[in-house]
This record gives C-alpha cells, sequence and structure tokens, in this order.
C-alpha cells in the first residue's frame, strides 16, 4: 500500500501517485466501498493519450457501472492487466494492486488537487 499522505486526489474519488514524469492512477477504498463489488473494469489502450477531465474507463460493480476520469493530461504508459482480469482487486487493495492506469505525465497541476486531509473532508473522514 501506498502512503496516503503522498497521494494527490481529485473530486473524482481517484488518487494518483507521481514517480518522475510517470502518474499511478486508480479510485480510492472509499470509492471502492461505494461502488460494491467490482465486476469489471474497462481501461484505456496503452499507447493511447488522455485528456483531464475526459472518461477514459469504466468501473462496473454490483451496485452501478461508474466512469474512470483521467485525472491529468497524459499518455498511457501501462494498465493494470491484473485488474481487467481481476477486478476485484480494486475493492481488496484500492491503493496498491488496485492501481488502473500508468501516464506519462509533462505536468501534473496539483494545485487543483486535494492532499489526504482534504480529501478525508470531502468524505467525512471516510477513505
Amino acid at each position: 500500500m501506498a502512503d496516503l499522505t503522498s497521494l494527490h486526489y481529485t473530486a473524482e474519488h481517484e488518487w494518483i501517485a507521481l514517480d518522475g514524469d510517470v502518474a499511478t492512477i486508480g479510485i480510492t477504498d472509499y470509492a471502492a466501498d461505494q461502488l460494491g463489488d467490482v465486476v469489471f473494469v474497462d481501461l484505456p489502450a496503452v499507447g493511447s493519450t488522455v485528456t483531464a477531465g475526459q472518461v477514459c474507463g469504466e468501473i462496473e460493480s454490483t451496485k452501478s457501472v461508474g466512469e474512470l476520469y483521467a485525472p491529468v493530461d497524459g499518455e498511457v504508459v501501462e494498465i493494470n492487466d491484473d485488474v481487467v482480469a481481476d477486478p476485484s482487486r480494486v475493492n481488496s487493495d484500492a491503493f496498491g494492486d488496485g492501481w488502473l492506469i500508468k501516464l506519462r505525465v509533462a505536468d501534473v497541476p496539483v494545485d487543483g488537487m486535494l492532499d489526504r486531509d482534504g480529501y478525508l473532508a470531502l468524505t467525512g473522514g471516510e477513505a
């Protein structure tokens, strides 16, 4: 599991971990809990580009179908094939093995993102 205080968060319940120019992206355990049992994940193709705020994938659970929004602009350099094969990883380890995509980014506008305390305030202390 990642150091949750080192991550950036969005109001759409995504987390972002930066390592150089690569951003690893997933949904928070709060979002995974709200979705229920995740049964299907559709992710963008490696080599495609995504635009911040635009839909780039889909997460289907036993309760609903949710869209995955790109939190930043970037090129998809890796998808988590393990999550595609076993979507329950999103529920069991949202901040670890349940990551979704890795993007090569030129810049991450962290000004518009939440830190851990801001995210906890958004969710009423749950995350």
